[in-house]
């Protein structure tokens, strides 16, 4: 079964739609990538949006292979600035506490939860490990579906997921929540 390290976006533009990384996030996702090298990863896989192929493409780089899009990597939700900031935060906390509410403008957290699980399954029989570059929100729905609420590191659910933390799994048992020791 495949080792996936499920990776955080790096740090990104803190703006509307589909942002760059920042200076620190280019810097962030370089030391994930030096660090992933050296763990025979054989496939890179990214969510569409910019911030995550910015962090997979260097990684995909070190280890020789192309990035691969899949949209099952994608956040549940993007504020696109269509809605004031403050109705997507709201709808945001509200799909949070209420797993089912799936919002106007993306997921549920449970309907994400089965998308990013989905993902894993699919990749569970390939070669070697795999890397595939995410986003806070549907990482911690994974895991709060794989896990149970009261197993999810408090600070996911309250600050998010750190920029570049990797979680580790395989096949549906999590082997590593949120790493950043790497930097």
């Amino acid at each position: 079964m495949a080792v996936v390290y499920l990776v955080q976006h790096a740090e990104k533009q803190s703006e509307p739609g589909d942002p760059e990384l920042t200076e620190l996030g280019r810097e962030q996702a370089s030391r994930t990538a030096e660090m992933l090298s050296g763990h025979g990863v054989r496939a890179v896989f990214s969510s569409p949006l910019r911030r995550a192929l910015q962090t997979a493409r260097p990684i995909a780089d070190a280890v020789g292979v192309e990035v691969v899009e899949d949209r099952r990597l994608a956040e549940r939700m993007n504020w696109d600035g269509r809605q004031p900031l403050a109705a997507f935060l709201a709808d945001w906390d509200r799909a949070t506490r209420v797993r089912d509410f799936a919002p106007p403008t993306g997921d549920s957290s449970h309907r994400a939860a089965a998308r990013l699980i989905a993902f894993v399954q699919s990749v569970a029989d390939m070669p070697g490990p795999v890397v595939a570059v995410s986003h806070g929100g549907v990482t911690t729905d994974m895991l709060r579906t794989l896990l149970g609420d009261d197993q999810v590191p408090r600070v996911l659910l309250e600050q998010g997921v750190p920029s570049c933390a990797i979680t580790t799994l395989e096949g549906s048992r999590v082997l590593q929540v949120a790493a950043v020791d790497h930097f």
